[in-house]
């Protein structure tokens, strides 16, 4: 269990300072609200008014944000091999061309049926 203490201390610490700045702030910042900090904010556009139940967004909106995370997630694992890629040598270079032969066919894939195209 002593080895665990530093990191439990470590936690309880990032614990306290995120619960302390959150009350603090709410503690001693300024209260001045008008309707303008209200508001919600659309990148300084004038913001449109929304239906009853918060809209519906297009399916094409979820779809590029799962290929984004797909994309993100499969550029993480490239991390790895650059950190090691003197001691994988060739299996390590033909593994990872491979892989970036699947992420490759999986981006051209998603061009071609315009997964990317925003309209």
């Amino acid at each position: 269990m002593h080895l665990y203490t530093p990191v439990l201390v470590l936690m309880a610490l990032a614990t306290l300072f995120a619960v302390g700045s959150v009350v603090m702030s709410s503690l001693v910042g300024p209260k001045r609200y008008n309707r303008a900090k209200l508001d919600s904010y659309e990148c300084g556009i004038e913001p449109t008014p929304h239906p009853v139940g918060g809209g519906r967004f297009p399916v094409k909106y979820y779809i590029i944000a799962m290929l984004f995370i797909v994309f993100d997630v499969e550029i993480i694992f490239l991390y790895p091999f650059a950190v090691f890629f003197d001691s994988l040598r060739f299996y390590g270079l033909v593994e990872m061309a491979l892989f970036i032969a699947t992420v490759f066919m999986a981006y051209a894939y998603v061009w071609r049926r315009g997964g990317l195209d925003w309209d």
